[in-house]
């Protein structure tokens, strides 16, 4: 971060938008400012072309005058309903200039809808969701480049604490999205939480209920795909807004203990393996699959005499559980959640394998069943290893590596054209007349496991003959 005067900020505006856009507004007679995130990242130095404006007056009207100045070089959307405009500029370089009226607005306890009025800068600012984004730069010539600052957010921005303007209980209640941004935020800069805003955070957690899932999973994703989302995570439990979105995740925060025996915490551990990934660069749908691999847990977990605690069947439960998640999260349906479907239920087999001999059978059966998001598994799982044992941790990323050899030699060897069975399931029902059936399915499973396990060539032939004798046990006939 770097301070700056307000000649200095002055010269950073210093550029033809700005000093255009305080023209317009001086012709007006009216006051503008450029405000939030634009101010705020130019003091953490980050780049923005995102530039929002605040007029003390009419936000449309500087808008279309800003326009009519710049010509073809410009274009210009209205939205009266919210009383914003925006101007995209698309010469040279491209800018999105967002302009609204200064404001003041309140709420009803039942709705995120305001009513809006019009206000002064002051009500404008006191209606911002953090101090750090609360702060305006004065765009008129006879103050520009001042910096109002009415709620010390650059003190805020300087020691790493996100706080509300104003009282938190208030700032969350009128719009509960405020307590995902808030927890974004402090993800995504590395920032503290003032305490008083995380009382906040506790106290009216229950209000995100009223917040549509979209909206929360725009939030969601940004804290997923910050370079350390697990501290986005452990706010959003800690103030138990977890448990309201995602109570499968927030359910394995549990430690328990039976005969001085107790199982790890699978919440911090799930935490350690997004770290992990994310470390790696991983994408977001592996990230989701990294933050869901475990939720099967809570529900399979049994107490064993001998064998301690035990989940057997987690990765199939928790598979089976991620569809009804994604539905009720109004996450995609589509290819992502298949892809985490996917990944959560073979996540034990890498493992499984490299505890036991690295048979080529057994790893052409993972290449089959993981297809092209084999590299994304194996990320996974090696993520997965989170043991403080050293020497454990280093002879099950040995035993990793090994699998990872035998997928490359039977990659290289083409077996990735051999693991589907020359005769398909349209075949197999012209043959014996059948429909789609679970007896179609017997017939393909067994001429794949033939396939996998090297019994058979994959040629027509020697399938076809076990495809009969299969037939026959089954009483099937042609």
């Amino acid at each position: 971060m770097k301070l700056y005067s307000d000649k200095e900020l002055a010269d950073i505006l210093d550029q033809p938008i700005f000093r255009l856009i305080g023209e317009v507004a001086d012709d007006m007679g009216v006051d503008c400012y450029v405000v939030g995130g634009y101010v705020r990242d130019i003091f953490l130095e980050r780049p923005s072309n995102d530039i929002d404006v605040v007029v003390v007056g009419s936000g449309i009207e500087v808008a279309t005058r800003l326009k009519q100045r710049l010509g073809r070089k410009a274009h210009l959307s209205v939205f009266r309903n919210f009383g914003t405009a925006q101007v995209t500029i698309r010469e040279q370089y491209p800018l999105e200039v967002e302009f609204v009226g200064a404001r003041r607005e309140s709420y009803s306890h039942d709705s995120r809808k305001p009513i809006v009025e019009d206000g002064t800068l002051e009500d404008d600012q006191n209606r911002r969701d953090f101090t750090i984004n609360a702060m305006a730069i004065c765009l008129n010539s006879s103050s520009f480049g001042q910096l109002v600052d009415p709620f010390n957010g650059l003190a805020d921005l300087e020691d790493g604490i996100i706080a509300t303007p104003l009282d938190p209980e208030v700032t969350f209640s009128d719009d509960p999205l405020r307590m995902m941004r808030c927890i974004r935020f402090a993800t995504q800069l590395n920032f503290q939480i003032e305490d008083a805003t995380f009382d906040g955070l506790e106290l009216m957690a229950e209000r995100i209920r009223i917040v549509s899932m979209e909206r929360i999973n725009v939030e969601l994703n940004k804290i997923i795909m910050s370079p350390h989302p697990s501290k986005g995570f452990v706010d959003l439990q800690r103030s138990g807004l977890l448990n309201i979105i995602m109570p499968e995740l927030a359910a394995l925060d549990i430690v328990e203990k039976k005969d001085g025996r107790a199982h790890k915490n699978n919440f911090y551990h799930t935490l350690e393996v997004l770290e992990n990934v994310a470390a790696h660069g991983a994408g977001l749908w592996l990230r989701w699959a990294a933050l869901l691999h475990d939720i099967g847990k809570p529900k399979t977990k049994r107490w064993d005499a001998a064998a301690g605690w035990t989940f057997h069947n987690h990765n199939y439960v928790g598979m089976k559980m991620v569809k009804p998640l994604f539905q009720r999260m109004k996450l995609p349906m589509g290819q992502e959640m298949h892809y985490v479907e996917k990944l959560v239920e073979l996540h034990m087999r890498p493992q499984a394998i490299a505890d036991n001999e690295v048979t080529d059978s057994a790893v052409r059966r993972l290449l089959s069943d993981a297809g092209d998001d084999i590299d994304d598994l194996m990320t996974l799982c090696e993520a997965d290893i989170t043991s403080k044992n050293e020497v454990k941790k280093k002879i099950f990323l040995e035993n990793f590596r090994m699998v990872r050899e035998k997928l490359t030699d039977l990659v290289e060897k083409d077996y990735k054209r051999l693991l589907q069975p020359v005769i398909d399931g349209n075949e197999i029902m012209q043959l014996f007349n059948l429909k789609p059936s679970p007896q179609v399915g017997q017939l393909k499973q067994c001429l794949k496991d033939a396939v996998l396990d090297n019994r058979v060539e994959n040629e027509r032939e020697p399938l076809m003959q076990l495809l009969m004798q299969k037939a026959s046990e089954m009483g099937l006939t042609t």
